[in-house]
């Protein structure tokens, strides 16, 4: 018999992917206290291996070079136990949906005009800054729907509902 401490898993129990603004975070942290795991968001790993937000990263880097290290950042969460929540735009790079192919994603979905509601204003996510945000968001729905359909097994729509609502619900999706 040995005194080693037990293998902590080294998959998540589930992971949140989503358009900004449909609650990932929320749900997430939600989430991973009635599981009784630790909640891993790949943005925030990213902002603290890089020493700066997100959104800096993003306009200093420019798109195309802040999705290949975002990539790597996805990796190690997806490694992790837990929730994992992924950052809007992660599913854009194929080697994340190749990874995401092992695992239960949900899908935390928003219509476009809650989803405007939400990040109106919000200027900590450049990816949204746009001369007429609204068409901006729709725009970028459309883009993202077809990757999140690809990698999710579930979907969860967010509008008018309670988190705790929502997180019944993905709780059903893991659990059956």
């Amino acid at each position: 018999m040995s005194d080693a401490a037990p293998m902590v898993s080294s998959s998540p129990r589930v992971v949140l992917v989503g358009p900004p603004g449909a609650g990932k975070s929320t749900i997430g942290r939600r989430l991973a206290s009635a599981l009784n795991l630790p909640l891993v968001d790949s943005d925030t790993l990213m902002e603290q291996g890089e020493g700066k937000p997100c959104g800096e990263i993003y306009t200093e880097l420019g798109e195309e070079r802040f999705r290949e290290l975002e990539a790597g950042y996805v990796a190690r969460a997806l490694a992790t136990g837990g929730v994992v929540s992924l950052g809007g735009g992660a599913v854009l790079t194929e080697s994340t949906r190749k990874l995401l192919q092992n695992h239960t994603v949900v899908w935390i979905d928003v219509s476009p005009e809650e989803g405007i509601r939400r990040t109106a204003g919000d200027t900590t996510r450049p990816v949204l800054n746009a001369e007429d945000p609204e068409q901006h968001y729709r725009d970028l729905l459309a883009a993202r729907e077809p990757f999140y359909r690809e990698v999710a097994k579930h979907r969860v729509r967010t509008d008018s509902r309670p988190p705790q609502g929502v997180v019944a619900q993905v709780l059903s999706f893991i659990d059956s």
